[in-house]
């Protein structure tokens, strides 16, 4: 009988993936209150998403344990420090979690709830490590603000038309950059992503394209519609800050290039923030 694994919370915080589910739960929250909801409200979209994420992010690790064991043996699953009947219960404990935390604030924001979950299962289940790999993440990442304004004002303003295709370029932008921090480690197990099939300095272009035209479509918009200079200045702030992590996208190093589409990642959650301060808060 094999030993028991041993349980530490270290290993269920990294099973979780910190960094990518609190950054989301931070988007969704500041979302909320831009759209005018108190602070109670905007909590609680904000852990619903950092819940949902966390379901998203252990079903992650699940699927690719048996992968990991032979090349990313540190992972929690691998390393002992999560049982998969444990990580099993996290991704439905979390997505039970997120849902409930979700019903205050109506049906529609249910669904979307629902919805982002069956998006990032179809990137875990089907998608990851494919050519296909940055179609959820097109797909989800314009649903992070949707969820929490939607579900504080029960409806999109205009300008959304213009935030939404915006957003979808910036997570194919994302999820370039991250399957370009993956080359390496996907390479030697054999899996075809989209990075790996583009070659590492046509993905590198393409990322920095698709990086450009979400800076220029939000600066753009925020200068036409006038609004007050220091958000102007904070946006053009947060471009560079997406900028720094595309000059570091260029380095051999693994480990820097996962700080690269981590950078990239603040940088754009910023931007976003900023432009729906600029353009789409009520009032």
């Amino acid at each position: 009988m094999p030993p028991a694994p041993r349980l530490a919370l270290g290993g269920l915080i990294r099973l979780i993936h910190p960094f990518p589910i609190l950054l989301d739960g931070i988007v969704s929250g500041a979302a909320a209150v831009l759209a005018g909801g108190g602070a109670s409200t905007a909590f609680r979209l904000g852990v619903a998403m950092l819940a949902l994420q966390a379901s998203i992010g252990a079903l992650n690790d699940l699927v690719d344990a048996p992968i990991d064991a032979g090349r990313r043996p540190a992972k929690p699953i691998p390393a002992g420090l999560v049982s998969p009947g444990l990580a099993r219960a996290v991704v439905v404990g979390a997505a039970g979690l997120g849902l409930a935390l979700t019903v205050p604030s109506g049906p529609g924001t249910v669904a979307l709830a629902g919805l982002g979950l069956a998006i990032g299962y179809g990137y875990d289940l089907a998608a990851k490590g494919t050519a296909f790999s940055w179609v959820p993440f097109a797909l989800g990442i314009p649903l992070l603000p949707v969820f929490g304004w939607f579900g504080v004002a029960g409806a999109l303003p205009a300008p959304f038309a213009i935030l939404l295709p915006t957003a979808v370029v910036a997570g194919a932008a994302l999820a370039m950059a991250n399957a370009l921090a993956d080359a390496e480690r996907d390479r030697a197990a054999g899996i075809g992503s989209v990075a790996i099939r583009l070659g590492t300095r046509r993905a590198w272009a393409v990322v920095a394209s698709l990086d450009s035209i979400v800076a220029f479509v939000a600066i753009a918009s925020l200068w036409l519609t006038g609004p007050p200079m220091p958000g102007l200045v904070a946006a053009v702030l947060a471009s560079c800050l997406v900028l720094i992590g595309l000059g570091l996208g260029q380095s051999p190093s693994a480990a820097q290039l996962e700080r690269a589409w981590e950078i990239q990642a603040v940088g754009l959650a910023l931007l976003g923030a900023i432009w729906l301060w600029g353009m789409a808060r009520p009032g």
